[in-house]
C-alpha cells in the first residue's frame, strides 16, 4: 500500500510539472512589417462576406481606421481599405459587423491581416471570411491591434510571411 501511494504521488507530481510547462496551442496574431498591397489585382471578379466581431474588452466605439487584407497560398489577394465608419457605429464593443468585399477569386483563404491606424485601441475578437466555393475561414484575435502595422495570421502551408509580399505593378 505504501508503494502504491508513492507511485500515485510521483504520477500526480509529474503531471503537475508537465501541465505547468505546457504552452498554449492557440496561435496568436503576428506583425507583418512588409505586406505590400497589390492594388492592380483587386479586380471585382468574386464577392466575399467578411464578418468582424469586436471584443467586449474593446473601447465602446472606435475612430480608428481599419483595413483588411486576406488571400490564399497562390498569391490571390483581396484588399479592403477603410472598413471603419464612426457615423454608422461600426466596430462598437461586443458587436458584429458584416461587409461585402470584392476582389479576385481565391482558393482556400489561409492568411488574414488587419491594419489599424489611430489612438482608440480597437480590439477585434475574430474575423470570418466567407467566399464562393471555399470553406469559411475564421481568425481569432482578442488582442489589441498595434497601430500602423499589418497584424494577423498566415496559415498558408509552406508559405512564409515574406512570400506574401506582392509588388505593386
Amino acid at each position: 500500500m505504501k508503494m502504491f501511494r508513492s507511485v500515485c504521488f510521483l504520477l500526480v507530481f509529474s503531471l503537475a510539472i508537465f501541465v505547468s510547462q505546457a504552452r498554449s496551442i492557440i496561435p496568436r496574431p503576428q506583425p507583418l512589417n512588409s505586406l505590400k498591397i497589390n492594388t492592380t489585382q483587386n479586380q471585382r471578379s468574386c464577392s466575399f462576406t467578411v464578418s468582424i466581431r469586436t471584443s467586449c474588452y474593446s473601447t465602446r466605439y472606435t475612430r480608428d481606421q481599419i483595413s483588411l487584407a486576406f488571400g490564399d497560398a497562390y498569391g490571390n489577394q483581396v484588399y479592403a481599405p477603410r472598413l471603419d465608419d464612426p457615423r454608422s457605429r461600426t466596430f462598437e464593443r461586443c458587436s458584429t459587423d458584416t461587409f461585402q468585399v470584392y476582389g479576385p477569386c481565391t482558393y482556400q483563404i489561409c492568411y488574414l491581416y488587419l491594419y489599424r491606424s489611430g489612438y482608440d485601441g480597437w480590439i477585434p475578437y475574430d474575423v470570418t471570411v466567407y467566399g464562393y466555393n471555399v470553406s469559411p475561414a475564421t481568425f481569432y484575435y482578442n488582442v489589441m491591434i498595434p497601430s500602423d502595422i499589418w497584424y494577423g495570421f498566415n496559415y498558408c502551408y509552406g508559405t512564409t510571411a515574406s512570400s506574401l509580399l506582392v509588388k505593386d505593378t
